[in-house]
């Protein structure tokens, strides 16, 4: 993923219930934690309370969470009416 913006908040990021880890950091293999397992889409922009953002490049199975609130995914604004 990519962070679009970041936010204190980010200190605290996970996947699947997990701490998420630095791409040259050995991972923790603890599995998904199935209140964790909603999984996240391709593309989609995914927001904090805090205002962090984070673009998914590769979807999965786990939830994006900043501890155990989950993040949800920020709507399009809509375009204006072309009358």
């Amino acid at each position: 993923m990519i962070v679009v913006r970041a936010g204190q908040s980010l200190s605290d990021l996970r996947c699947g219930g997990a701490p998420m880890v630095a791409l040259d950091a050995r991972p923790n293999h603890v599995g998904i934690d199935p209140e964790f397992a909603v999984g996240t889409v391709l593309g989609k922009r995914y927001v904090a309370t805090d205002g962090a953002e984070l673009l998914v490049t590769k979807p999965g199975q786990g939830t994006l969470s900043i501890g155990v609130v989950p993040l949800v995914v920020k709507e399009a604004a809509p375009l204006p009416a072309s009358d």
